[in-house]
């Protein structure tokens, strides 16, 4: 019979490619790795690693394994989640995945607030965006994806794009729905000191744009489209000062979520409303045997208020 870490070893093979890095990654020796490998194969009776020349690669029946590894380390993870919480609060883990203007903006002061209020609890923090984060989730790689989605979007190249609406078997709460706001560089036609009205994206028709990650670029082209016309993108950046940066160059227009202007955009930038106006959804998703789980009830419960505080409500 295989055991649990021989399916550690397995996929940490499998996702890192070679024996050594999975040693290095795990704090086992390349030996023993390499042996656990030989030994599971032994018990299938099939390989499910070859040697190439410059990684290993996984046989089918790896592949099927491989698999199999990231369903039972999930259920795994999720039942000694649920063990750990018969000692309430006092003891534990919470591991956290968020993109990154969630990490800048609103994810540090829920770890503040759950260290305030449950101070042996340990949090942990890594950035991903929503598609990634939500995969981890799956794979029993954290408790808590923050992760976005654009309500009611729409529009041919949904489909291309890895949205995390597909969370029907997950348990999703709404943390907050912010809309995208226009920036304009400084100078630009339609940012006159007296505007007030939102900007029509058809009049932006002609600009050059800055993009967001793959998922907020999908949403920007839908949208777009649906204004008629296709959005000339020249930068693309998963970092949202960043684009605010190059808007403040003059390099193009960008929308962006209210977190990103709750942190400031540089001198000059003109932030303005679009019509029609476009918004985007933050969510706390979780796997629904942990729901009941009172450390991961309270770091929902905590980003929650969190997002009360960053917006003053």
């Amino acid at each position: 019979m295989i055991e649990m870490r021989q399916l550690v070893i397995f996929r940490a093979v499998a996702r890192s490619g070679s024996f050594s890095a999975a040693a290095r990654q795990l704090g086992y020796t390349q030996p023993a790795v390499s042996q656990q490998i030989k030994a599971m194969e032994r018990t299938l009776g099939t390989p499910l690693v070859v040697r190439s020349a410059r990684r290993l690669q996984l046989t089918e029946a790896g592949e099927a394994l491989c698999r199999h590894a990231v369903t039972i380390l999930g259920v795994i993870n999720t039942a000694q989640a649920e063990i750990q919480a018969i000692a309430g609060l006092k003891a534990g883990r919470v591991r956290v995945v968020a993109f990154p203007s969630a990490c800048s903006a609103l994810v540090p002061k829920a770890i503040a607030l759950t260290r305030k209020a449950h101070p042996d609890l340990r949090v942990t923090l890594v950035e991903a965006e929503p598609p990634e984060a939500v995969g981890m989730l799956r794979a029993g790689d954290c408790e808590v994806a923050v992760a976005f989605d654009h309500p009611g979007r729409g529009g041919a190249d949904q489909a291309d794009v890895a949205d995390v609406a597909d969370v029907a078997d997950l348990s999703v709460h709404t943390l907050f729905t912010e809309p995208l706001s226009l920036l304009l560089p400084p100078g630009h036609r339609l940012s006159g000191s007296a505007r007030t009205e939102p900007v029509r994206l058809a009049e932006l028709a002609r600009e050059s744009w800055i993009a967001g990650c793959p998922q907020c670029r999908g949403h920007l082209v839908d949208a777009c489209k649906q204004a008629g016309f296709h959005p000339d993108i020249d930068y693309a950046t998963d970092d949202s000062p960043a684009a605010a940066g190059l808007v403040a160059e003059g390099l193009g227009v960008a929308l962006v979520p209210r977190l990103t202007v709750l942190g400031g955009v540089p001198a000059g930038v003109k932030v303005c409303a679009v019509e029609p106006p476009m918004e985007r959804r933050v969510t706390a998703v979780t796997l629904p045997g942990l729901n009941s789980v009172p450390a991961v009830k309270a770091m929902i419960e905590l980003l929650k208020k969190a997002s009360s505080i960053a917006f003053g409500e």
